[in-house]
């Protein structure tokens, strides 16, 4: 079990952290022959909140794995939501 904690820090003033687990489980597609390779599956889903996002600062990389990610909170977490919540969900992991 690992951590991602990517974040922002203020010197002197404050941090802002977004952190998920992860496992480091085996990457059966890459694997193979001589050797073996390895990926993160994240344990942890919530969705990271697009207020703190400045769109215009990420590379497309970087905007196609926040779309995904959220893709795969809300497709996780809808089952187990109605209404209000599902509404707030949907907003929440909305494609940016």
């Amino acid at each position: 079990l690992s951590s991602n904690e990517p974040g922002y820090y203020k010197a002197g003033e404050y941090g802002i952290r977004i952190e998920n687990l992860m496992y480091v489980v085996k990457d059966e597609e890459k694997s193979g022959g001589e050797f073996e390779f390895y990926k993160f599956e994240n344990v942890t889903y919530c969705p990271i909140d697009l207020n703190l996002v400045d769109e215009s600062m990420l590379t497309d990389e970087q905007l196609e794995y926040l779309n995904a990610y959220h893709k795969e909170v809300f497709d996780k977490l809808s089952p187990y939501l109605k209404g209000a919540q599902l509404q707030w969900l949907e907003e929440a992991t909305r494609s940016i």
